[in-house]
């Protein structure tokens, strides 16, 4: 064991996956969050290790589309009026992102990071034996008609030459042989083999936080305020106390720009705000994860039921949540599966940190040498969780870092 000793801030699926890499490496870690584990964006996620999706949210000529998003408060992209102007920053750094020159170097890191992201979890599932809470069974992404396909094919492409395997469908009897039950208003399809779900994020999330655990980790509740650098130690500020350490990692997802700001560091994090609606057991017979990309939306297996969820509405931290998002998915879905029961369902609003040009912030504080930053993941924290561990674990460690940070690095904006 090593003298050093850790405090992680959040105990979602990106601090439990630090604190374990950092406990594998003999560091005494200790986890602090306000409400326990897998309490926000980890409790409710579609479960998808999305490897395949490079493509981030801002695009060239996006922002075209962007007047249409305050005309439909529940189109799967929407900003809510009340939030528009406080929102008004955020949105020119993402206007920038979709530049072609920044968008072409947002796709080479994000492939980057999913490349060692698959690997890290492959180690992570062998090293905690937590194979038996892992599905592989494929994506479909559905398109409505010849149009919607046709528009998809460059990011294809893109995928191909990063190395994504994937079959194009061009038939709903084609479509049928891998999910049968689908509407036949899709025509066309992708289905991605290599795409992985766990069987439930909150219990994964859950389990690997056992293994910690029982290697000795140690996890409190305590409310994170503000974080102090005092010399060669950091501290928390909590409602505990000052809570001293040799490196304080930040992982507590959408709140985290609040304890980066206490340091000094203004980092442009806004909140994807993510409904979904989980149907219990026998709710549909679906055979892979489902994605309907021209809707805003997913379909996934969850303990045995079915979520629907998805759509992004960047609305912050405070506003009420807009259970109306999770209804329409939820109509939706029943078009799109006939045979699906809707009857059951338990709705859900979450927490997406989300960064301008949908990458995370991974490096150390500008401001305290000994505050590493790990947070800003969108809808890919499950995604990335292992791979922004042991890029953490490295920069903690001083060891040689698999993934070159400069493209996460929170100077960056």
């Amino acid at each position: 064991m090593r003298d050093e000793t850790i405090i992680v801030v959040g105990a979602g699926i990106i601090g439990i996956s630090v604190a374990l890499e950092l406990q594998t490496r003999g560091l005494k870690v200790r986890v602090l969050d306000r409400k326990g584990i897998a309490a926000e964006a980890s409790e409710g996620n579609a479960g998808a290790f999305a490897f395949t999706d490079i493509v981030p949210l801002a695009t060239p000529g996006v922002m075209r589309r962007a007047p249409k998003w305050l005309l439909d408060p529940t189109g799967p992209l929407s900003i809510p009026p009340a939030y528009a102007l406080r929102i008004a920053p955020w949105m020119l750094r993402f206007w920038r992102a979709s530049w072609q020159d920044r968008y072409q170097a947002s796709v080479e890191a994000q492939t980057r990071l999913m490349d060692i992201s698959r690997a890290a979890l492959n180690r992570q599932i062998a090293a905690v034996d937590g194979e038996f809470m892992m599905m592989r069974e494929g994506q479909l992404q559905l398109f409505e008609g010849e149009k919607e396909f046709r528009n998809s094919l460059p990011n294809w492409e893109m995928r191909r030459r990063n190395g994504i395997k994937f079959s194009l469908l061009k038939s709903p009897d084609l479509i049928a042989e891998i999910q049968p039950g689908l509407h036949p208003r899709f025509t066309h399809a992708a289905f991605t083999p290599d795409w992985i779900n766990t069987t439930d994020p909150k219990a994964w999330t859950r389990y690997l936080a056992k293994c910690f655990f029982d290697r000795g980790g140690v996890l409190e509740k305590a409310n994170v305020t503000s974080i102090a650098q005092n010399h060669a130690k950091s501290a928390v500020i909590t409602n505990l106390g000052e809570l001293e350490a040799d490196k304080i990692v930040i992982a507590a997802g959408a709140w985290s720009h609040q304890l980066a700001r206490t340091l000094g560091d203004k980092i442009p994090l806004e909140t994807e705000r993510g409904y979904n609606t989980t149907l219990p057991e026998g709710a549909f017979d679906l055979r892979t994860h489902l994605t309907f990309g021209g809707h805003g939306f997913v379909v996934s297996k969850i303990a045995g039921g079915v979520r629907v969820g998805g759509a992004v509405e960047l609305g912050g931290l405070a506003l009420a949540p807009n259970y109306k998002r999770a209804e329409i998915l939820l109509q939706k879905a029943a078009q799109f599966l006939p045979d699906l029961n809707t009857e059951g369902g338990k709705q859900w609003m979450g927490f997406r940190p989300s960064m301008p040009d949908s990458l995370p912030v991974i490096g150390r504080s500008p401001r305290a040498n000994n505050v590493i930053y790990a947070f800003g993941h969108g809808h890919l924290g499950l995604t990335q969780s292992a791979g922004t561990a042991e890029t953490v674990a490295d920069i903690i460690t001083n060891t040689a870092t698999a993934l070159p940070i400069e493209a996460y690095s929170p100077k960056r904006f």
